[in-house]
């Protein structure tokens, strides 16, 4: 039967077929992306096991978590551009085979040095493997199939932290072959292997690829940049505050002023920080929050890791399921965020800001005041609430402020806010986790009480900015998701 003509007396073109393998393309990605995510937090509860065999100093702890972290922030935008350019199952494909040789040299690291270099691989491998994974979603998935497949990893995500925490502390203490917490590292590498090979036959290559230069030498400040704000905070306390470190930090913030100007008077046709996503006052006060819970939250983990371990000679694997409590939290409230952002607008969001605080506040208050080797029960209802909090603020953030920039910047928009999340993590560690060792010498629940206060009071703000977010974008989000 022939087609219908439209007015123009052309038929209309036929939709697109999907691609046959596009579910078990999701898969592989996503067991990709698992691996990032896991491995954002999974090297937690193994830091005094690290600490220990390496003879790390408190600093080099820090930069264990951060140079993962800000591998990833600096990376991460330019990472996008490229698999625009070259094609996303390529870089992909890449992206994973350095991923496991990034966690190979991690296993088996010598020295600290090492270690700290090669989790910073292990971080730009990871942000050459999710912007790919992100945008090979949006195209191989329409309609309702898509909001399922996003769905899916949404889930997924949200327990990824809970693997990594408990998973970190089970490696560590199963000790497979006498490898202790490298086997934290080495377990990537088969499961890469799988992702590759796999991913070799049922992801579809693209064909809609984007021309343009990409912008490595942009990337390579935005970098530099990052690096330069983190590292005077997280050597600067054992250094006793040189004049290095602020000249470190000026350079820092002054390479970002100059790489957002710099590409405005270009005029450049793909700028790595479009001006027009900074006059949003939604995503601004979106990118602030996001930074600082992120920050708040990375620091908190990694004192609490230190503080069960050593403060009170918990096993690795006792540390990461005390953490579970968390996530269960998180658990709780997730399925209701979006209800009850329709519903109370920005208020919900500034709750779940509160929220975080006082369960943050509890679990500080309660281990600063636990004598040695007590149990961990006491904190296990401020985690709760804590987690309830993220369940409240977090899930529903990133789309309420990723809806309110025009559709031509959602993927800049992604890549920059995606980029300040692990940015803020990185100074989370830093700063917190400074306070924490500076005072750990008159005992570690004075360290955490001091140390603890500083992720309360960046809740408490993420409360405060959220009623900064705009009620329109609250309102557009809501009929977004409603349609959708």
């Amino acid at each position: 039967m022939p087609r219908a003509l439209n007015a123009t007396g052309v038929a209309p073109a036929a939709a697109p077929s999907p691609h046959p393998k596009r579910w078990a393309a999701a898969i592989v990605m996503i067991l990709a992306a698992l691996l990032d995510m896991i491995d954002g937090s999974i090297v937690n509860t193994a830091l005094p096991s690290i600490g220990r065999e390496l003879g790390a100093t408190p600093a080099q702890l820090q930069w264990t978590v951060s140079a993962y972290l800000l591998g990833f922030a600096g990376t991460l935008i330019v990472a996008g551009h490229l698999g625009d350019r070259f094609g996303r199952k390529a870089l992909f494909l890449a992206g994973v085979a350095g991923f496991a040789v990034a966690s190979l040299a991690s296993a088996a690291a010598a020295g600290t040095e090492q270690l700290i270099a090669a989790r910073a691989v292990q971080g730009v491998a990871a942000a050459v493997i999710m912007p790919q994974v992100l945008g090979s979603l949006r195209t191989l998935f329409t309609g309702a199939e898509r909001g399922k497949v996003f769905a899916i990893y949404g889930a997924i995500a949200g327990i990824a932290v809970a693997i990594g925490v408990v998973l970190g502390g089970v490696l560590t203490d199963w000790n497979l072959f006498g490898w202790g917490w490298r086997t934290i590292f080495a377990v990537n590498v088969p499961l890469a292997a799988v992702v590759i090979a796999l991913g070799a036959l049922w992801i579809p290559a693209a064909h809609d690829r984007t021309p343009g230069r990409v912008g490595v030498v942009r990337a390579g400040v935005l970098a530099l940049s990052l690096v330069a704000i983190v590292l005077p905070l997280a050597q600067g306390r054992s250094a006793g505050w040189p004049l290095w470190g602020w000249l470190c930090l000026g350079a820092g913030v002054a390479g970002l002023a100059g790489l957002a100007v710099g590409q405005r008077a270009l005029g450049e046709q793909r700028p790595m920080l479009p001006a027009g996503l900074f006059v949003s006052r939604a995503f601004v006060a979106g990118l602030v929050v996001q930074m600082l819970f992120y920050g708040a939250m990375s620091g908190f983990m990694l004192i609490l890791t230190i503080w069960l371990q050593s403060g009170q000679g918990c096993s690795p694997a006792r540390a990461g399921l005390a953490m579970v409590a968390f996530s269960g939290g998180t658990f709780l409230t997730a399925p209701m965020a979006d209800g009850l952002v329709a519903k109370f607008g920005r208020g919900a969001l500034a709750a779940g800001g509160l929220i975080l605080a006082g369960g943050f506040s509890w679990v500080v208050r309660a281990a600063g005041h636990a004598g040695t080797h007590a149990a961990a029960w006491p904190l296990m209802p401020g985690l709760l609430i804590a987690g309830a909090g993220l369940g409240l603020l977090v899930i529903p953030l990133a789309n309420i402020v990723l809806t309110a920039v025009p559709a031509d910047l959602a993927g800049a928009a992604s890549g920059v806010f995606t980029t300040a999340q692990q940015f803020g993590g990185a100074l989370g560690v830093a700063v917190i986790g400074s306070v924490f060792f500076a005072h750990i010498g008159t005992g570690y629940g004075d360290a955490i009480g001091r140390a603890g206060q500083w992720p309360v009071v960046a809740c408490a703000a993420c409360a405060l900015l959220c009623l900064a977010i705009p009620r329109a974008a609250i309102a557009h989000h809501a009929e977004t998701d409603h349609v959708g």
